[in-house]
């Protein structure tokens, strides 16, 4: 699957719906419509799309919006970024202060996170498992057979990156680690975003 198959699938979920079980329900329908290599290339896409969120800055912001930031809710919330649609996706990965401006963000400004609705929360960990569920629909096969199908395109395209000269994801994020809870980083690195997060609302912690 390439990029552009995979995002305007990503954008027919997000017209039909804003709930996020029903877009995983609509995407799960799709991929269950192709062949199972179209299913897995799917979620390498997925993988291969996300790699550009990867950062510090992105993390730090993260932590600002949701009072904290473990390496399981910052994939969630990268993947919830995906289900924001590609445009604001690329704009958010170039520069993450651009998340002040998305307006499922701004709805969470001034509010405790114990407060949001499950459906507000900036997170979409189910995503990345909409592909394995089509993968056993469609074969009858098992999660096992999914991920042994996984792993061994994986390694295909990762031997076909670093013939190319590129790099796989790295291990840990790009760019230079700070705290996300620091108000005078925050200030400076991310002056919009820390503005409607403020210090208080990040120390008050998270669900």
């Amino acid at each position: 699957m390439d990029d552009e198959t995979f995002w305007h699938l990503i954008e027919g979920c997000r017209q039909q719906t804003q709930d996020p079980d029903e877009r995983l329900a609509w995407l799960g329908e799709r991929l269950a419509r192709g062949p199972e290599s179209e299913i897995v290339g799917f979620r390498i896409c997925l993988h291969r799309v996300l790699a550009p969120t990867f950062t510090w800055d992105l993390w730090a912001a993260a932590d600002r919006i949701m009072g904290w930031s473990s390496d399981d809710v910052f994939f969630g919330f990268r993947l919830w970024l995906v289900g924001m649609g590609r445009d604001t996706f690329e704009r958010v990965a170039r520069d993450p202060d651009g998340l002040a401006d998305v307006p499922e963000v701004r709805r969470l400004a001034g509010r405790s996170p114990w407060d949001w609705e499950d459906e507000e929360c900036p997170d979409w960990e189910e995503l990345d498992y909409v592909a394995e569920q089509a993968f056993t629909e469609v074969t009858g096969g098992s999660e096992e057979d999914f991920y042994a199908a996984f792993e061994e395109r994986e390694d295909e395209e990762r031997e076909d990156e670093e013939r190319e000269g590129e790099d796989c994801e790295p291990l840990e994020p790009a760019g230079e680690r700070w705290d996300g809870d620091d108000d005078e980083q925050a200030a400076r690195r991310l002056p919009r975003l820390g503005a409607l997060f403020p210090g208080s609302k990040a120390s008050a912690g998270a669900p």
